[in-house]
């Protein structure tokens, strides 16, 4: 299929050729009909693109900030890399759309295929959309319409948050595509609308959307004039522009106790003096409305109560559609231009010359009848070079920065086919890392009989799934962190192992840190020890929101099980045996956060008499190292620092050993699994350590929970 991408790097535009994606879990498959350009978004979005990259930091500061603090903590090579995979990434264009659903995924209730729906997709053929961001378009509707029905609820949002009622007036700053859809809202609702834009030919086309007064250059003193003295009872800024103008122009256009609604993104340095004496209110409208950015509601579909949020963002795109449908809103005048998708380019080069006059620009797309979209695209010729073949599931930030380039540097292994959800992550990152062919289809690498292994780069629900999968497949698995979530996955998983007729196939976990060069130093310089050893690890893991993906216990785990688990592995290797107890307790009390387990102490006693502790605190500050690894035995010390340094001591002699740049052992690790998938080596990490970890990892948490130990049996 054909999706418009931009390269953030150079701001580029291209039609591209993408796999379709798949219907996952919560989302609606659709194939789109027509697309709307929202020609400020968009043009800005290419504008930043295009800056140099002293230019992209001046804009946002923000990403600065977080790649110094990347420097200190990973190195310059390091985050210099990583900014630049970044910047190589395409991103999706456009967020306005309709068209046909063509598939459901698990869980979707509200829609069936055959149904004619608006949704926030981006500008290409088959989008894949949370339920609830999807709306049903009403009557006979046509999907050109339909497809203004996200811009139409960022408009009705601001409009609800105005207050307005019957025959009150509204005066709206800025007359571009959400200015006339907002326009149109309030000539509906029964206000009075006045009208103002630079352009004259906006203001004439305000006047057929309802305005009744709409002129350019409109003062504060000609909105009172035109309301008897009074004032607009609330101003609705829709203009996009970095100037303070509208805000103060709004200031003064505002009655006594009225209200300004900044719905555009504009210069927000305000003059308290006019909203003192007139005790106006001033709100920012968050885009389509309640509900957007809250990845519970967007990603996870879990719908706000009507009775409590009347007005969610899907009830505004509804809402929109609705009175598209019974002839109250009619977008007709607002289309000024259309072109096929092939054609995308010339649609953004009208936007950025400014040749023509425009308003709602549509893309066109061709309509898939009784035809399976297209979910694999080849790009390369299949290599012939004894390698061997391997699938990757996943092509997420961490895939691509960290665990891709890792197979790019195995000669032994040969990338074939690179699967990802959503399509275009494989294709760019495919396209990057060399793989032959790119998929949407996590079956087609299961059934691929060249492929000899299967790398696992997914979110951590799908983990145990998947290795199940492949096992089953006669595949080698290589997995990412964690190996599962739950208890009943680990004996699945053990039990699939059981059930294998031939030798089982090899079962690896991306514990890398056990394969890091300071890490294998540390585990030298213990080995003619008998004793056990105490070990301390500490992980300076830095906060995280509530709400980020990773503190979910459905989907990620948690962070003990996500994440900790490196450090209760790296004691394991450490100690040279598995755990067999672990007590875990977090902090507590009334000012506590609301999430608390990512603030705890982990206790393990293992096998051979040797103990350790891992500290897995958020609380601190990110710019700090990360990593401290302790380790004390027979007279030995040796001490790890962020995998940047190694001290040991013994006999009354310290020494320190500085590493260039922080190696965590990802390719180690990799290469290690190359050597074993061949035969010319044993599996990277015993069965019995990974099975042992996975648990300790999973007990900890119920340890939080219920405040006891447990064995790990």
């Amino acid at each position: 299929m054909q999706q418009l991408l931009q390269n953030i790097n150079k701001g580029q535009l291209t039609v591209t050729e993408v796999p379709a994606p798949v219907a996952r879990r919560g989302e609606v498959l659709i194939a789109n009909a027509c697309s709307l350009v929202s020609a400020g978004t968009e043009r800005a979005a290419i504008g930043l693109g295009k800056k140099s990259l002293l230019g992209k930091a001046r804009a946002r500061p923000d990403h600065v900030r977080r790649v110094l603090e990347k420097v200190c903590n990973e190195g310059f090579s390091s985050t210099v890399r990583q900014v630049r995979a970044k910047l190589d990434e395409p991103m999706s264009m456009g967020y306005s759309s309709a068209g046909v659903v063509i598939a459901c995924g698990e869980g979707v209730q509200a829609f069936r295929p055959g149904d004619r729906v608006a949704s926030n997709g981006p500008h290409a053929e088959i989008v894949s959309v949370p339920e609830n961001l999807c709306a049903r378009i009403v009557g006979e509707t046509g999907f050109d319409h339909a497809s203004f029905a996200v811009l139409g609820a960022i408009a009705l949002q601001g409009v609800r948050l105005s207050r307005l009622v019957l025959g009150e007036t509204a005066f709206v700053v800025g007359l571009g595509l959400v200015g006339q859809l907002t326009v149109a809202l309030l000539r509906a609702a029964g206000c009075r609308v006045i009208g103002t834009d630079p352009e004259a030919s906006k203001c004439e086309l305000a006047k057929q959307m309802g305005c009744e007064i709409a002129l350019p250059n409109v003062s504060g003193e000609d909105v009172e004039a035109a309301t008897g003295g009074l004032g607009a009872d609330a101003v609705l800024i829709t203009a996009s522009t970095a100037s303070n103008g509208p805000v103060n122009l709004a200031a003064a256009a505002v009655r006594q106790k009225g209200r300004v609604v900044a719905v555009g993104a504009v210069g927000l340095e305000l003059d308290r003096r006019p909203f003192y004496f007139k005790e106006a209110e001033f709100v920012v409208s968050c885009s389509y409305g309640p509900g957007r950015y809250d990845p519970d509601y967007e990603d996870r579909n879990r719908d706000y109560p009507a009775a409590y949020v009347r007005w969610t963002e899907q009830r505004n795109m509804q809402a929109v559609l609705d009175l598209m449908g019974n002839g109250r809103l009619d977008v007709s005048s607002l289309i000024s231009h259309r072109f096929p998708i092939e054609r995308a380019g010339d649609a953004y080069d009208l936007i950025e010359s400014g040749a023509e006059p425009y308003v709602g620009i549509l893309l066109e797309y061709p309509q898939h009848k009784n035809s399976e979209p297209r979910r694999r695209v080849e790009l390369r010729s299949p290599s012939r070079n004894g390698k061997l073949p391997i699938g990757v599931l996943g092509a997420g930030n961490f895939a691509r920065t960290v665990l891709l380039p890792a197979l790019q540097k195995c000669k032994q292994l040969e990338p074939a086919v690179l699967c990802s959800a959503g399509g275009v992550s494989a294709q760019s990152a495919g396209k990057r890392f060399c793989f032959a062919t790119a998929t949407t289809d996590a079956e087609a690498i299961f059934e691929d009989e060249r492929l000899k292994a299967v790398l696992c780069i997914t979110p951590h629900d799908q983990h145990a799934e998947q290795v199940i999968r492949a096992i089953r497949s006669n595949k080698h698995v290589f997995v990412e962190k964690p190996l599962c979530l739950t208890e009943q996955d680990l004996l699945d998983i053990e039990e699939t192992l059981a059930d294998t007729v031939d030798a089982p196939p090899i079962v690896a976990v991306g514990f890398n840190r056990r394969f890091a060069p300071a890490v294998t130093q540390i585990k030298e310089f213990f080995t003619h020890v008998d004793a056990p050893l105490t070990v301390s690890v500490r992980f300076n893991a830095g906060p995280l929101p509530a709400d980020h993906w990773s503190q979910d216990e459905e989907t990620a785990g948690g962070r003990i099980i996500g994440e900790a688990c490196h450090a209760i592995d790296l004691a394991t290797f450490l100690t040279g045996s598995p755990p067999v107890r672990v007590f875990a307790e977090a902090i507590g009390g009334p000012t506590a956060p609301q999430v608390r387990d990512d603030q705890c102490f982990i206790t393990l006693r293992h096998a051979n008499g040797s103990i350790s502790n891992v500290a897995y605190l958020s609380g601190g500050d990110r710019s700090f190292p990360k990593e401290r690894v302790e380790v004390f035995g027979s007279g030995q010390i040796a001490v790890l620092d962020d995998f940047r340094s190694v001290t040991t001591c013994k006999g009354g002699r310290t020494r320190r050993q500085k590493f260039s740049g922080q190696d965590k052992g990802h390719v180690a690790q990799i290469q290690a699994f190359a050597a074993a998938i061949s035969g010319t080596a044993t599996p990277p990490i015993p069965w019995e350590d990974i099975r042992a970890v996975s648990l300790a990892s999973i007990l900890a948490v119920q340890s939080l929970r219920e405040g006891v130990p447990f064995d790990v049996i």
